[in-house]
């Protein structure tokens, strides 16, 4: 795990979005409008990279390989099928020959190379052309340790989707999550951790005590989860980069792990206290606790909003499992949600205009956003059991889990990751060695 943190610790990036060497960057009009339903993907052209020494070579293929597995994954790209190619690109710094990706219906052309220098170091640099203006829309040089190649894949899959689509990417970012294995009745649950796209994956617990909900903090790479230890909740604080953990505090009536707050120096959770479970934030600094609601309801799964203004929840203080807003020191509780059914595990988007959360309604589970007041509903995808949405650090995507029923035995049942795009399309499985459940995506890298 440490070895895991270091190489993106010794990550270094330099942005070249001036001019490279004598060939002026423009802003073309090549755009991609992903506030539609179902939009129709780009034709993008990715060659395999140039390699600038032959040591290179490896890493000049598998760079693109990363890169085109991303902006596909995405829905908004297709990648031009590469037997189709014409000709291979001569060089970084050389003019394509447009006609010859023109007539493959290419609208944007990436070029790229890899070099290995003499201090060792791996470093890519790339181009993204408009072909159809014939100008160079955008460029990155990054260098960083060989073991690290990955992370340079997905910050030019970053700098290709924000410089089309208008919006920063999600690429560079890692998911923890739940690994389960093992009967019904005696499951095996692990901490685990993995690039975005499920590569590089990583147990962090070694499944001996049972852990739940990890949660990222929104603004460093570290996480909170709930761990029973001799059957007694714990939460523990875990930094990514640096491997080490710390006790946050022993919690008998935990009901809901916490979440950070967006400037990661606090956690909002839920705590059954004398038959009452409210909600509770607690200074990370400090340990002090602060009750946020006082009602005879269930009050619990909180989320902050981005501002950390407002805390949207869950109670059944209607009557039944709704979702509500309040203020940050839990005054003004309005509820938002008024469909059919009941509302659970609400996560407030990382942009600040939609919230997530899982329905259930006539014996079916969906995932759905509706606006922070309650309005748009949108349902996204349903199942047998889906649950537990958490948002890509754009606020465009949702990962969740899906589980699938058992046999009459009691066997069979599978519980797998998936991600859907906001708009409801784009739904495929979120790869991983066992079964998955209670995803969390991190910021951006940095």
């Amino acid at each position: 795990m440490k070895t895991f943190a270091r190489a993106y610790r010794t990550l270094t990036l330099a942005l070249l979005l001036s001019a490279l060497q004598g060939v002026g960057m423009a802003r073309a009009e090549l755009v991609i409008d992903i506030t539609r339903g179902n939009v129709e993907p780009l034709p993008i052209a990715i060659p395999s990279f140039i390699e600038a020494r032959p040591e290179a070579a490896r890493f000049a293929k598998d760079v693109a390989a990363v890169v085109t597995a991303d902006l596909e994954r995405s829905g908004l790209f297709r990648a031009v099928d590469p037997r189709a190619f014409i000709e291979r690109p001569a060089g970084l710094f050389v003019q394509p020959n447009f006609n010859n990706w023109r007539v493959l219906n290419a609208q944007a052309l990436v070029v790229g190379q890899a070099d290995i220098p003499a201090d060792g170091q791996l470093r890519v640099e790339f181009r993204l052309w408009d072909v159809f203006s014939q100008q160079a829309l955008t460029g990155i040089s990054l260098t960083t340790p060989q073991e690290n190649w990955r992370a340079i894949a997905h910050k030019i899959s970053d700098e290709i989707y924000e410089r089309i689509t208008g919006e920063t990417g999600y690429f560079d970012s890692r998911v923890v999550y739940i690994s389960e294995t093992g009967p019904p009745d005696a499951r095996i649950k692990r901490l685990s951790i993995m690039d975005s796209d499920g590569a590089r994956h990583q147990f962090l617990t070694e499944g001996r005590d049972l852990v739940l909900t990890p949660r990222f903090s929104t603004t460093t790479q570290e996480i909170t989860y709930l761990s029973y230890v001799d059957d007694q909740p714990r939460v523990y604080l875990f930094n990514i980069n640096t491997g080490e953990q710390e006790v946050l505090g022993d919690f008998p009536g935990m009901t809901f792990a916490p979440r950070f707050s967006p400037d990661g120096n606090s956690v909002i959770m839920s705590l059954a206290q004398q038959g009452n479970t409210d909600i509770y934030v607690m200074d990370l600094r400090t340990r002090q606790e602060r009750r946020l609601t006082k009602n005879p309801a269930i009050d619990t799964a909180p989320s902050f909003s981005p501002d950390g203004r407002r805390v949207v929840f869950e109670s059944d203080r209607g009557g039944s499992q709704q979702l509500y807003i309040m203020a940050g020191d839990g005054s003004n509780v309005q509820r938002i949600s008024f469909g059919q059914g009941r509302y659970g595990t609400p996560v407030w988007s990382p942009r600040g205009d939609l919230i997530a959360f899982t329905k259930i309604h006539e014996g079916s589970f969906h995932i759905g956003v509706m606006r922070t007041d309650g309005s748009g509903e949108r349902l996204l995808t349903n199942g047998f059991l889906v649950e537990g949405p958490t948002w890509s650090p754009n606020g465009r995507v949702l990962m969740f889990y899906r589980q699938t029923p058992s046999d009459a035995a009691g066997k069979g049942s599978t519980s797998r990751l998936f991600s859907i795009d906001l708009t409801g399309f784009n739904e495929h499985e979120v790869i991983t060695p066992l079964d998955g459940s209670d995803p969390a995506w991190s910021p951006l890298i940095q």
